[in-house]
């Protein structure tokens, strides 16, 4: 008798890029997720796969040209036969929707950041048959517990979104007409996700929105009994059994209060980290940036931090060249920075963003000026960020290992608990042997402006 001939359809194959923040790389976790769920296999490697989705930035210039550059990168991969489908997902495609579809006939797809949760049903259907391209709605959908994600990060840390959209109306900023007015997650929707995560071998929760100090503000406004607020988050997530480190992202000063602090500073969980966008210091400038804070309210919040934890790691972003900066404000700025030391700066020349209040300003600052500000400011904060580096040679920290240097493979990189992946740098460990995602004790043996050097201690 012949043996029974079985056949198997292959897997569809389907390959992300994911740009901009990690908020958009949770939706890219997100589609993959609900991918897989639906049958496709994600694949790590463009050439091949059936589907390239390119998940899209749109929030300033730099990052819109990047956008498009991928999607004509992936057009001539189709062009020469290697990829099938080009599908354009993300900031940029919500924000721009009729001239993105006319100006990239080389796409096939078009999914805006209120439709990408429906990624494995277009992709059936058009796969079926329809002949639709355009998938817009309004950027209304929040993730539950239970929405198929697939963790892209190494397997001891994980993004963790608790809403979407922005309440604040930042004259330089695009965000709420992208994303939307702020809609937060219910605090059990985000625990039990977090208890998945941690139970998959997550150490490490990194907890983002656009501006985690406004969570729940959106819920307590529709009922006043709704217990939603960011310390009573924090106060749920510190109860979250097997997590390491809880990494807080994204402080707007005007939301920091003592009793966050004061939560910080005495439960170990969280990492005594501050990130803190705090954009300029001038008070004219702030008030023309529509920012909700004077130079005198910040500098009482940073002293307040401070003198309760000596050891915060306080990161903040600048933005240089705003319509409108004169010499002198922006003299401001760099004696502040140099006043302040802060551990971390961030840099931005300002980007003239359509539709924005800021993109309509008299006063606009020559590019040149924008770049001369940006590279002094920079200058200062590499000096401060070097001599605040040779003071932790000779000292050992713990540190999470992350896997093999990305400068040399001889090398292994992790982090100690006042770095944050992907925008701050790394622990160098050049002796010792340890796994990704084990915590180990490192002795600082060097220093670098921005990364540290050191080895494995028992």
């Amino acid at each position: 008798m012949n043996p029974i001939e079985t056949t198997t359809t292959p897997l569809k194959k389907v390959h992300f890029i994911s740009l901009g923040c990690p908020k958009n790389l949770v939706d890219s976790e997100i589609m993959a997720g609900t991918l897989m769920k639906d049958g496709y296999e994600v694949v790590g490697d463009a050439e091949g796969a059936d589907t390239v989705i390119v998940n899209t930035c749109g929030f300033v210039e730099d990052s819109k040209k990047e956008s498009v550059q991928r999607i004509l990168d992936m057009a001539q991969l189709k062009q020469d036969g290697k990829i099938k489908k080009i599908v354009v997902a993300g900031c940029l495609t919500q924000r721009y929707k009729d001239d993105l579809v006319e100006g990239l006939p080389e796409a096939d797809l078009f999914v805006g950041s209120g439709e990408f949760q429906n990624i494995a049903k277009i992709l059936k259907n058009n796969e079926g048959g329809d002949k639709k391209r355009t998938f817009f709605n309004l950027p209304t959908y929040l993730q539950e517990s239970t929405t198929p994600r697939v963790n892209s990060q190494p397997k001891h840390r994980a993004y963790l979104k608790i809403s979407e959209g922005c309440m604040k109306r930042c004259a330089f900023c695009a965000i709420p007409l992208i994303r939307g007015n702020l809609q937060s997650r219910h605090i059990t929707n985000i625990v039990n996700e977090a208890k998945l995560l941690v139970a998959s071998g997550v150490e490490e929760l990194i907890i983002i929105s656009h501006d985690f100090t406004d969570y729940g503000f959106d819920l307590r406004r529709k009922d006043k009994e709704a217990k939603e607020s960011p310390i009573e988050l924090l106060k749920a997530l510190a109860e979250v059994e097997g997590v390491r480190w809880i990494r807080l992202l994204y402080l707007y000063p005007d939301g920091i209060s003592d009793e966050m602090i004061e939560l910080i500073k005495t439960n170990p969980k969280f990492v005594k980290y501050f990130d803190m966008p705090l954009q300029h210091i001038n008070n004219d400038v702030l008030k023309s940036m529509n920012r909700k804070m004077t130079r005198e309210e910040i500098v009482e919040v940073l002293t307040k931090i401070r003198k309760e934890i000596p050891d915060a790691v306080i990161r903040t972003q600048f933005i240089v060249g705003f319509p409108g900066e004169t010499n002198e404000q922006f003299e401001e700025l760099l004696k502040f920075i140099t006043e302040q030391r802060f551990d971390r700066v961030g840099c931005f020349k300002y980007s003239p963003e359509e539709s924005t209040p800021g993109g309509k300003m008299p006063n606009q600052i020559d590019e040149a000026i924008k770049d001369f500000r940006h590279d002094a400011l920079m200058e200062v904060q590499q000096n401060i960020s070097r001599e605040k580096h040779k003071a932790f040679v000779g000292k050992t920290l713990e540190v999470v290992v992350e896997g093999l240097s990305e400068e040399s493979d001889l090398l292994v990189q992790g982090r100690m608990s006042q770095q944050a992946p992907e925008i701050d740098g790394v622990v160098l460990i050049n002796d010792g042997h340890a796994n990704v995602g084990q915590f180990v004790k490192v002795r600082i043996t060097d220093s670098m402006e921005y990364d540290l050097i050191g080895e494995i201690v028992d």
